[in-house]
């Protein structure tokens, strides 16, 4: 069965890499589809507007992030109700 929270989190990372939604797996970084940091905030911030979300500043480093660590964000920060803040 699909997750459609990974599934749109995944689409919106392949539209802002401009990669094959394919070539997502749970395990690939922003590193593996030669996102850089400045675009990577971008598409956190794409993911923030998608959801109507606001993910916390995290001390990590994105390149190392995996795109699943990316769902569980999204997931903790839905769980939690922290809605944008406009």
């Amino acid at each position: 069965m699909t997750d459609p929270i990974e599934s749109r989190v995944f689409d919106i990372i392949a539209k802002s890499a401009g990669v094959e939604r394919e070539k997502i797996t749970a395990e690939t970084t922003f590193k593996d589809l030669g996102i850089g940091s400045l675009d990577a905030i971008e598409v956190i911030f794409d993911i923030e507007e998608a959801f109507d979300i606001h993910l916390p500043e995290q001390d990590a480093n994105l390149d190392a992030d995996t795109a699943s660590g990316l769902v569980a964000a999204v997931r903790q920060a839905m769980a939690s109700g922290t809605p944008a803040t406009t």
